[in-house]
């Protein structure tokens, strides 16, 4: 796939495009969806898809539908290709689930506010979980976060994909700005160290668990 103009991908068919409408920690309002549900119409989307990182990719799309796309729907478009933060997954948390230890709803869509625009080595995905049945998959992504009764954990250098990674622990019982302070310097420590689109796990492997942890301390 090859990025186009106007936010989209063009697909295997080489006529048709895919966008993904940012939905921070895969939160949508009602009206939101109404705007979703009238494009799709509209515009005669053959495929909306509830992607794996709570995200939503409208698939499909003539070229020339593109900017009245947009235009209605009235949404920033999500990262697919760019060197950065693509998304946020975050599970319900205390909010609304009764396993719930913190909030990781609130502190998945402050991750992202913070750090969407920071231009990165690769591509990032984070995972922000609100206990340790990790539904948000925090030990698979780059950054992750799980929710404890003694604070937040911190992990690092995850992946899920064709070389598999588990990743490290950097830091426990954190609140939510020490979370937010110690990502920042994990991850300025990687736009410094990191090779161009070297993802977290293959950093982590080149330069040690250790030397991570220590940039973090």
């Amino acid at each position: 796939m090859s990025e186009q103009p106007h936010g989209a991908i063009l697909q295997r068919d080489k006529t048709t495009y895919a966008i993904v409408p940012r939905t921070p920690a895969g939160i949508v309002s009602a009206e939101v969806l109404e705007r979703l549900s009238a494009v799709a119409r509209r515009y005669q989307i053959p495929i909306v898809k509830i992607t794996s990182g709570q995200r939503l990719a409208l698939v499909g799309i003539r070229k020339e539908d593109l900017p009245g796309i947009w235009q209605d729907l009235a949404m920033d478009a999500g990262r697919a290709l760019e060197l950065c933060l693509h998304y946020v997954q975050a599970c319900p948390g205390n909010t609304v689930c009764s396993l719930g230890l913190r909030d990781s709803l609130s502190l998945g869509l402050a991750l992202e506010q913070i750090f969407m625009d920071m231009a990165l080595p690769a591509k990032l995905k984070m995972g922000v979980s609100g206990c340790s049945m990790c539904c948000g998959e925090s030990y698979l992504r780059d950054v992750g976060v799980i929710g404890k009764k003694a604070g937040w954990t911190l992990t690092f250098g995850g992946n899920s994909g064709g070389r598999p990674r588990i990743a490290d622990v950097l830091a426990e019982g954190l609140s939510d700005d020490e979370v937010v302070a110690k990502v920042r310097r994990v991850l300025e420590y990687y736009r410094g160290e990191g090779k161009k689109k070297e993802r977290t796990a293959r950093f982590v492997e080149r330069m040690g668990v250790a030397a991570v942890q220590a940039a973090v301390a």
